[in-house]
């Protein structure tokens, strides 16, 4: 198939991962490690890489969301992007602002979604602060 042959941002599809993204944002601010979990793809293929971690499988990036602090987790969203690829594939992009330690810090995050019989799954993930 063809790029022109997919349908990019079909409506639906669309609105379905733009529903579902503040979802994701909300669990994170509040370290809600249940629905995170939830929403990644529980598989040894799902992968996050982090500022300082490069977490492969769910059992790896299940560990890291238990062990992180619930600590200073607020960041304001700059920009943020959804493009979705046919009915079962989207990204999800990011930028975004956090305060450490008195300084704010840009950031950035990407994310790939697939739906699977589960549903909708983040398959990977990046995350990164921008020096």
């Amino acid at each position: 198939m063809k790029i022109s042959e997919m349908k990019i941002n079909d409506p639906e599809t669309l609105a379905e991962l733009q529903a579902l993204y503040p979802k994701y944002e909300e669990a994170l601010l509040t370290n809600d490690v249940e629905t995170l979990m939830r929403m990644f793809w529980s598989s040894p293929y799902a992968m996050r890489f982090g500022p300082a971690e490069n977490l492969y499988g769910i059992d790896e990036i299940a560990s890291f969301r238990k062990g992180r602090s619930p600590a200073n987790l607020a960041r304001a969203i700059r920009r943020l992007d959804i493009v979705t690829f046919g009915k079962n594939y989207g990204s999800v992009t990011l930028e975004f602002e956090r305060v450490v330690e008195g300084r704010t810090m840009l950031g950035r995050q990407s994310q790939v979604w697939a739906r699977l019989p589960e549903g909708w799954r983040i398959v990977a993930a990046h995350v990164s602060m921008l020096p």
